[in-house]
């Protein structure tokens, strides 16, 4: 949530965070090279609609556009993290309020809980960088669930600050679960230019041999 924008683009590498095991580490180098083909996938991530910075009003949020581009690449299942109470519609209230949540620590509900996450390997984690961090709603999803074992791949939509620290936040988060690398793209890019979007999103994918 800031104003400056700027694209980030890289492939993945393995993260070394402390609390990560051998094992955990070893499945996600097999699954992402492509040597265990029945690693099954979620993409799980939280997006909001309405107005936007630099994309006015929009019916489908930044960060929902690239989950879909990689659900219907990779055909996993997804997730969409949505709270029971919606965030304002006008872009600077929204601002306003997530600001407030972030200096309460809040947690807010989720207005659905996925029941089958012990089903999957591989977790790709979308989310907007709220003023340098991760949506509280994140926050609330990850302490709601067990990533043990599972392998976790970010990615973010941003209108400046690409990833920041989340995905260290995440790693603190899920200290049993392998975190990689993430990947960043602007909002603007997402919304304005979505063919762009959508080849860079993809090549983002082969480079981690995910498909």
């Amino acid at each position: 949530m800031e104003r400056s924008v700027l694209f980030l683009f890289g492939l993945l590498t393995m993260v070394p965070f402390a609390g990560q095991n051998s094992t955990s580490a070893a499945f996600a180098q097999a699954a992402l090279s492509g040597e265990k083909k029945d690693a099954k996938i979620l993409v799980a991530y939280f997006s909001r609609v309405d107005e936007n910075y630099g994309v006015g009003f929009v019916e489908k949020g930044n960060t929902q556009i690239i989950a879909e581009y990689i659900a219907d690449y990779l055909k996993a299942d997804s997730f969409h993290i949505r709270t029971v109470t919606p965030y304002p519609k006008n872009y600077r209230e929204c601002t306003n309020v997530a600001l407030e949540e972030q200096k309460k620590k809040a947690r807010p509900a989720l207005a659905e809980q996925i029941g089958n996450l012990k089903d999957y390997d591989i977790i790709l984690l979308g989310y907007p960088n709220w003023w340098g961090d991760l949506p509280m709603a994140v926050y609330t999803f990850l302490e709601s669930n067990d990533f043990s074992g599972k392998t976790i791949i970010p990615f973010c939509t941003h209108a400046g600050s690409g990833l920041s620290n989340t995905v260290k936040t995440i790693a603190s988060k899920c200290p049993r679960a392998t975190v990689l690398n993430g990947f960043a793209m602007s909002g603007q890019t997402a919304q304005n230019s979505q063919a762009a979007a959508k080849r860079d999103t993809l090549k983002w994918i082969d480079g981690i041999k995910l498909k």
